[in-house]
């Protein structure tokens, strides 16, 4: 088998559900399999997938296990030559493994493939590609300096090597995963994908950043940017240093002093959005259900210049995935430009404005 795609959801139904259909189209053409480890998440995602999705393989643990541990034992049961780590708040385009295996197969060494993330708003997430966060590196980003923890020498939409890659993409030989133990347990959430890059990294592998292929992480739904999120981060790190470089107590000082300068701003840090004005269905049909839901809709075939103050629902029953990337992507320049997606043959629209924002779902 080419490829096993190992999905770890916890509480995340309705994302899981537009990243499997999405997954689903990109696979159509591979000898893969894809498999949802659910880390107890006590509400309908597992029965959803075992309606709506019956060739996923699923496991169901009996507690949360974190990303760590719960990630290792879909990998463990993997039977691709090639393992894709993927968030459940993702969605891919219907080539995207074809490009990226077509990439892998020509290189000797090769560690982890990471890809281009936008958020649901058509932002670039920085940390797509990323620097080893030597003490140095990690210091300065806890006093708010990201610029060379992010490895910004590299263009956003090129090709090249890169050390550190996020957790919620990363595609691998499988023997690669297992030569290095796959994600340390000792992480729980947050620092074990910098940890699996790292030592894949120190291992002989080259890892890289493939910019062409592009893929939306919503991030926000699962990852709420707060004092909890700066306490695990942080403590993640400390982690991270005693394994890989020499105790510095300089270092153990300036994150503990972090952590607890993010207790003050509590979700103060979250992006405070605009309200769309107008609204546009991106659709062949209309959805007289979504009508009652949302004032104005407006049934176009094609987006060629997005408007501002304006959010628009894009239906995948008629357009592909990677046109729904392609058409999200653009709208970094159009300020106020909002999305949400319309799954195939689903009752619900679903978006978020922002990576540091909770995602929203509209029923209709």
């Amino acid at each position: 088998m080419k490829l096993s795609i190992i999905i770890l959801n916890y509480k995340v139904p309705y994302f899981l559900e537009l990243c499997l259909q999405s997954v689903e189209a990109a696979i159509k053409n591979i000898e893969s399999e894809v498999i949802v480890v659910d880390n107890l998440s006590q509400d309908n995602s597992c029965e959803m997938v075992r309606q709506k999705f019956p060739k996923v393989k699923l496991i169901e643990n009996s507690e949360n296990y974190g990303f760590s541990k719960g990630n290792n034992i879909g990998v463990a049961q993997a039977k691709g030559h090639y393992v894709c780590i993927l968030n459940p708040d993702t969605v891919v385009a219907e080539d995207t493994f074809e490009m990226l295996l077509d990439f892998a197969n020509k290189k000797e060494n090769l560690g982890i493939i990471g890809c281009k993330l936008i958020d649901g708003k058509g932002s670039y997430l920085p940390e797509s590609k990323r620097n080893v966060p030597i003490p140095k590196i990690a210091i300065q980003k806890a006093m708010g300096n990201t610029k060379n923890y992010y490895a910004n020498a590299l263009n956003e939409n090129a090709i090249g090597k890169v050390s550190i890659f996020v957790g919620a993409f990363m595609l691998l030989k499988k023997a690669v995963y297992d030569k290095v133990n796959g994600f340390d347990e000792d992480y729980f959430m947050y620092g074990e994908d910098i940890d699996l890059s790292f030592k894949i990294e120190k291992s002989g592998f080259q890892n890289y950043y493939v910019g062409t292929s592009t893929a939306i992480h919503y991030k926000g739904e699962s990852t709420l940017k707060d004092a909890t999120y700066a306490k695990r981060f942080y403590g993640a790190m400390q982690i991270f240093y005693k394994k890989h470089f020499k105790q510095n107590l300089f270092f153990d000082t300036l994150m503990y002093l972090g952590i607890q300068g993010a207790k003050v701003f509590k979700n103060d840090n979250l992006e405070k959005t605009e309200h769309p004005v107008n609204f546009i269905l991106v659709s062949n049909k209309e959805y007289p259900g979504l009508r009652q839901k949302i004032e104005t809709i407006k049934a176009v075939e094609e987006v060629s210049v997005l408007k501002q103050k304006t959010e628009y629902i894009l239906d995948a029953n008629y357009l592909s995935f990677k046109r729904i990337i392609a058409i999200i992507s653009t709208s970094e320049k159009n300020k106020g430009t909002t999305f949400k997606i319309l799954p195939k043959n689903s009752n619900f629209i679903i978006g978020s404005n922002s990576s540091k924002n909770k995602g929203e779902i509209i029923t209709f």
